[in-house]
């Protein structure tokens, strides 16, 4: 297991490029195996969930081309479905939580699918009942075989239909839109999740010849296709990692440069930040994160205490709530942050507050902080990641710190972010990795 040793104090500057979108990758990699035609994918991130979907793939017997470090063409025109019953295959897909979203594309050109409980991080329940009412509403049918922990699913035509989904998951739409482009008439998804990434998989869609309209909407319209086709396509850059930057920027940056972000597909995440009091200036398709001497946290219009809440698309995303509380140690103010989507991904607050940091843990959702306005510093100390958000929230606190900070796990962080000690090193950090 590795750790990283981080040497806090260290002022940051300089320029840094997001990498491409970790939850957009996921969806379009898995929808290559809808054709049996080649679809390449560029700006793909070289990180561990995505690495690990990659090698699943190939071990599927997708044809797998790298023609750089980002950039990849994926065919399945000769895959092993025999695998896929395999104890080998099961193993993988549980430790694999983006392994479910190849239910989709293999139930609608294959009819079957079979797919472990993934993995993944440890932030709470995470059901799959979104996915599995979406595909029992298109006429599969599935059994959970549960001496193997695996999930059978069949169909021999798959028919459209309304749908009015419970919740508006984004891998459970996915899912859905993966499975429907290829069934028989007409799918209508109401209650769909509209993230940029859902639009970016919906746009690949398309051009590989499916009927896909009310993109951008939380109501889908999808007439089926025979068959996909070649296609190419370019990943997003990852908005979380962009407001992760913004976080370090407003913390311990000295000005700091994020090139190529796709403003227009952050949603409000420059304006929760701004909340807090961060300075962020738009440049073209850049944000300037200047140095900040003090941010001071906004109040409601009546004079209350600010809440930051997470909420589904264009909604603030649960994945920059653990960020945007480490921020607000160092501002001047209170804030109340309210984890709505799931329950335990506010535990790690117990590490800042052993670092000094004057947080009120409410109940599992909600957590009070009182900002310390830079005239306390945090202090470094010994944390292990229980999570990819947590941990990059975690390392962001120790790079504000006073003194030496440990930090155990990173095999979490790393997968979520790519090379992300020697991208921060080179803007002036002091990160070492070192093997336990």
């Amino acid at each position: 297991m590795e750790s990283f040793i981080i040497e806090g104090g260290h002022r940051l500057s300089g320029t840094i490029v997001p990498q491409g979108a970790k939850n957009e990758a996921l969806q379009v990699i898995c929808a290559t195996l809808l054709t049996k035609e080649e679809v390449r994918i560029d700006n793909i991130p070289d990180i561990l969930d995505v690495n690990n979907l990659i090698k699943l793939l190939a071990d599927m017997g997708v044809k797998v081309t790298c023609h750089s470090r980002h950039d990849y063409s994926f065919q399945a025109d000769q895959l092993d479905l025999k695998y896929l019953e395999s104890d080998e295959f099961v193993k993988k897909c549980s430790s694999l939580r983006g392994s479910v979203l190849m239910i989709g594309p293999l139930l609608g050109r294959f009819g079957k699918a079979i797919v472990a409980q993934p993995g993944g991080d440890k932030i709470g329940r995470r059901r799959l009942d979104t996915h599995f009412l979406g595909f029992k509403y298109l006429g599969a049918k599935f059994v959970h075989i549960e001496e193997r922990n695996v999930f059978e699913i069949q169909a021999k035509q798959l028919r459209g239909t309304y749908m009015l989904l419970d919740e508006a998951s984004v891998t459970g739409t996915a899912n859905i839109i993966m499975a429907a482009v290829l069934s028989k008439g007409t799918t209508t998804i109401y209650n769909a999740a509209c993230e940029p990434y859902i639009q970016q998989l919906c746009h690949m869609l398309n051009l590989m010849g499916a009927r896909i309209s009310g993109i951008g909407s939380n109501l889908l319209t999808i007439v089926g296709v025979k068959e996909l086709h070649a296609a190419s396509h370019r990943v997003l850059p990852d908005m979380i990692e962009v407001g992760s930057f913004i976080g370090m920027g407003a913390m311990m940056g000295d000005g700091i440069l994020i090139k190529d972000v796709s403003v227009k597909d952050l949603g409000i995440i420059p304006a929760a930040f701004r909340r807090l009091g961060v300075k962020i200036k738009v440049e073209g398709d850049d944000l300037w994160i200047p140095k900040q001497q003090h941010y001071v946290i906004e109040s409601f219009i009546d004079g209350t205490i600010m809440t930051l809440a997470d909420a589904p698309w264009p909604g603030l995303t649960p994945d920059l709530i653990s960020v945007l509380l480490v921020v607000a140690t160092q501002a001047k103010g209170s804030v109340l942050f309210h984890q709505k989507m799931f329950e335990s991904r506010l535990f790690f607050v117990d590490k800042l507050i052993d670092m000094g940091a004057q947080i009120i843990l409410c109940d599992p959702h909600r957590a009070v902080v009182i900002g310390h306005d830079r005239r306390k510093t945090l202090r470094a100390g010994r944390m292990t990641s229980p999570d990819i958000r947590a941990g990059i929230a975690l390392l962001i606190a120790a790079l504000s710190a006073k003194g030496t900070s440990r930090i155990a796990n990173i095999a979490q962080i790393d997968r979520g972010y790519e090379d992300i000690e020697h991208r921060l090193n080179a803007l002036g950090a002091k990160i070492q990795r070192v093997d336990d």
